[in-house]
């Protein structure tokens, strides 16, 4: 943890140097020389290098964290129950069982103990500690999950019930008739799309004890089916995938069109943010490319202090007016027509996760080239349950 927060203070010192450099530099039209927009432009990458390294110190310490936990087997005399009893996928039997079908090392014993999660097709339920570790890993890979509202459904659809409008008051004279007016109700349906991804290991590997199994699948399911997930979150357009926050049916509400097709000023930055209701504002986070925070880096207030501003504390992201900054790759860059910025309280995007994520062992697919198929399956939706509680910048159109 020391050394990270050594990376914050270098950080907030580089982003220091860098603004007086370029306040020093400005020319009387407010512009550098291109040799110091160059040298400008070193002190910068500094400081965007500098927090990537800073967030891959911190996903190293959470899986260090993750795997410092005690892994020895339980003592089997215990004297009286501690908590509550495990059953089904939760047993240790079962979750034994299901790891030793996974490396085919079946006996009848084990067969038995896998009834409790057998599916008609042959599919093995995760069992329930793996799934929260996946989860966790989920969390580590995709931005989205982390901010968003997530809910777990076992099946059907999730009804979720949304007032539309709201009734108000009226001044009524003495005696004077009281209107009606009564809020108005709509509902959002919440169902499941499947992802699914193939994973091949050699037998080699399989057959070798060091080899960690379980966690090489978690890893390898949580990176490809985080980055699905949250490009879907992002973009998706409600077809055979989840309702993403920038869909033009079903997303956020446009909140400020920006007068350049590829600039951004501070005026609209202030007005997306003041477009925003105060309520949501409260929770609320920006979200944007990589190549917007560095396009709006360079942007003061009317105080003269830079509206984004580094995070000198561990665990606390970048801020632009106070609110945290939230970056992804799946969020536009600054073009013609583009969605670059979203700015809201995102625990209005419900996340539904379809309960039993699914193994299935291919033995045969992969045989010839000595390697076993594993494929994962995962049913999730999610959808924006209130739209005015997010708000976009749009770029000018071309």
């Amino acid at each position: 943890m020391s050394k990270i927060l050594e990376l914050r203070e270098k950080r907030a010192k580089a982003w220091e140097a860098a603004k007086a450099f370029l306040d020093s530099k400005r020319g009387s039209d407010g512009l550098l020389s291109p040799e110091d927009t160059a040298t400008y432009e070193k002190m910068e990458a500094e400081v965007v290098a500098l927090g990537k390294e800073i967030e891959r110190f911190e996903r190293q310490a959470a899986i260090d964290l993750e795997l410092s936990k005690p892994v020895s087997n339980p003592i089997t005399n215990k004297p009286a129950p501690q908590s509550e009893t495990k059953t089904g996928r939760a047993t240790d039997e079962y979750k034994n069982a299901f790891w030793k079908a996974m490396r085919n090392k079946l006996s009848f014993d084990v067969q038995n103990a896998l009834q409790v999660g057998t599916e008609s097709e042959g599919g093995y339920l995760v069992p329930d500690e793996f799934e929260r570790t996946l989860v966790e890993a989920l969390e580590e890979e995709n931005v989205f999950r982390q901010i968003a509202n997530v809910i777990t459904t076992s099946s059907g659809d999730r009804k979720i019930p949304v007032v539309a409008s709201k009734g108000t008051a009226s001044w009524v004279d003495e005696e004077g008739q009281i209107p009606e007016s009564d809020d108005s109700f709509a509902q959002v349906s919440i169902g499941a799309y499947k992802l699914a991804t193939m994973i091949k290991v050699s037998e080699e590997l399989l057959n070798d004890s060091v080899f960690n199994l379980e966690q090489y699948i978690a890893r390898e399911f949580a990176r490809r089916i985080g980055a699905k997930e949250e490009e879907a979150f992002f973009i998706g357009d409600g077809s055979g995938k989840p309702t993403g926050i920038l869909a033009n049916n079903g997303g956020g509400e446009i909140g400020v069109t920006a007068a350049s097709a590829a600039a951004i000023t501070l005026d609209e930055i202030m007005d997306l943010f003041y477009s925003l209701k105060s309520p949501y504002r409260r929770n609320a986070v920006f979200i944007m490319n990589d190549s917007t925070v560095k396009a709006i880096r360079k942007l003061k207030d009317n105080n003269g202090q830079y509206l984004w501003q580094p995070s000198v504390a561990a665990g606390t992201p970048d801020t632009i007016l106070n609110r945290p900054v939230r970056t992804s790759a799946y969020m536009p860059a600054i073009a013609a027509g583009a969605k670059t910025i979203v700015f809201g309280d995102f625990s209005y995007y419900w996340v539904a996760d379809r309960q039993g994520r699914v193994f299935k062992r291919l033995n045969e697919l992969y045989a010839a080239t000595g390697q076993v198929g594993f494929m994962a399956t995962q049913r999730v939706d999610g959808k924006l349950v209130l739209a005015e509680a997010v708000k976009i910048l749009q770029q000018k159109a071309s």
